[in-house]
């Protein structure tokens, strides 16, 4: 029970340094509602396994430095499914044959339609409820397809059109998207085609080097 526990914290961890970018000890002891102490050996260990780095202090409680962790390059793969890591190598493998085979214009049509069908499955799946009901629904498609995908309302509060922040912390096809980077902009305008009463901007991207994507998707007024 105590291996699973600890296996379960290190977990925990890694998710959320995946989805906040880096914190320290302590942030990680009080969101957690684990002790500090247990947490700093469970970053021990994830350092040791080279699965979270730090690279710089802040100044703690009483004049203790504290160390700012952030995931590593070995961190995030590790919250990547190892199946769908072979996966994406067949896909690339696929990919490179058939941009050989029917040439660079027939490649980019195919690449198209794929993402038009995908955009026609995802708007027969979200339904015709209210542009957060869509929303809701489009994090759920996309968590099970191996995304860690949430959203947030930009304004909750506001009588305005309605805005949503839609993340993914993490890219279930990344390797397919780091050899064929025009995918990531089908993406967009996949997600603009399931939502056609929306804009929708992207805001941050995992390609750029940044921790995850995110996009803007405004109800039109």
């Amino acid at each position: 029970m105590a291996t699973t526990q600890q296996s379960s914290t290190k977990q925990e961890i890694l998710e959320y340094l995946l989805k906040h970018s880096q914190a320290t000890a302590f942030d990680l002891a009080t969101i957690l509602e684990v002790s500090p102490q247990a947490i700093r050996r469970h970053l021990k260990d994830l350092e040791a396994e080279e699965f979270v780095v730090y690279n710089n202090t802040v100044q703690g409680g009483m004049g203790r430095p504290q160390h700012v962790y952030q995931l590593s390059r070995q961190g995030r793969h590790r919250l990547q499914n190892t199946a769908s890591d072979r996966h994406g190598d067949f896909a690339v493998s696929l990919l490179d044959t058939l941009a050989e085979t029917v040439g660079h214009d027939q490649f980019t049509s195919i690449l198209q339609k794929q993402w038009e069908r995908k955009a026609q499955e995802y708007r027969d799946r979200l339904g015709n409820g209210s542009l957060q009901e869509r929303v809701a629904n489009l994090v759920k498609l996309r968590k099970s397809e191996g995304f860690m995908a949430e959203y947030h309302p930009v304004d909750p509060d506001s009588t305005e059109a309605e805005r949503f922040i839609f993340m993914e912390h993490n890219c279930a096809i990344a390797n397919v998207a780091e050899s064929f980077p025009s995918i990531c902009g089908h993406e967009l305008e996949m997600f603009a085609a399931v939502l056609p009463d929306c804009t929708v901007e992207r805001t941050q991207w995992l390609i750029n080097g940044e921790h995850r994507c995110c996009y803007l998707m405004q109800a039109r007024k």
